[in-house]
């Protein structure tokens, strides 16, 4: 079964995008049931400005395994929320209610030990690559065997060259020798194109309102669980043919 990933929030104004931990638990329940295996989150603040500060993340990591118990959370530590690295750290020390898994991009300044300080917690790492420079990074640092999967992440919008971008990545981890699972997902116009080219070749996907707010046939979608949905359907059309 390819892996599947719902991404339930993060910078989309949109009305289905929840917001409070009550609603993000909500919409987790409802992903789950369309398909989901596991759920990536990221959390606000009362101004409704995304945060990592230990109330709110934790609130939010609470809600999700109230509603959804045994569902992996993973959590955003994005560097596009909280820029100096120091204070992020300390931010995340704060945390009390842990989550599965967090997504840590190689490509920011102190991830490495921000990710060595979460694996000490017992926290899994999947590693975040926007970009194939990314790649070099995590192949020549020390975090590939402590890791618990990889997401590549081409951030360009246009389905051909982020396609290119999510094939190089690939291809730097695969001369590198990591054989660690991956996920992919898009941004905006590129996002079910990667999907689609990850599933041909055995990845898992990510899909939800973080990264595009259409269905593959252009159709808006209502909301996360309908992406979900549509990612099942790409997943099984794929299973049928090989």
């Amino acid at each position: 079964m390819t892996f599947l990933q719902a991404a339930l929030n993060g910078d989309r104004q949109h009305d289905a995008v929840p917001h409070s931990p009550d609603a993000i638990a909500a919409d987790a329940e409802a992903v789950v049931r369309a398909g989901a295996h596991s759920v990536h989150v990221h959390a606000y603040d009362a101004a409704g400005r995304e945060t990592l500060n230990a109330v709110e993340c934790d609130a939010v990591v609470a809600a999700i395994r109230r509603r959804c118990p045994g569902v992996p959370v993973s959590l955003t530590t994005s560097a596009s929320i909280v820029s100096d690295p120091l204070r992020r750290l300390a931010m995340v020390k704060e945390w009390k209610v842990l989550p599965d898994l967090v997504t840590a991009n190689q490509g920011e300044a102190g991830i490495v030990e921000l990710a060595e300080y979460l694996l000490s917690r017992g926290v899994g790492i999947e590693a975040g690559l926007l970009c194939p420079d990314d790649a070099y990074r995590f192949v020549a640092s020390a975090l590939p065997g402590r890791c618990h999967r990889v997401l590549i992440e081409p951030l360009d919008p246009d389905p051909e060259t982020a396609s290119r971008d999510a094939a190089a990545m690939e291809a730097i981890l695969a001369d590198g020798g990591i054989t660690l699972p991956q996920i992919h997902h898009g941004f905006d116009g590129s996002c079910w194109a990667v999907n689609l080219r990850a599933l041909e070749r055995g990845h898992g996907i990510r899909t939800g309102m973080e990264d595009v707010v259409v269905l593959p046939d252009g159709q808006p979608a209502r909301d996360n669980a309908h992406l979900v949905i549509s990612a099942r359907t790409l997943i099984d059309g794929i299973a049928k043919r090989s």
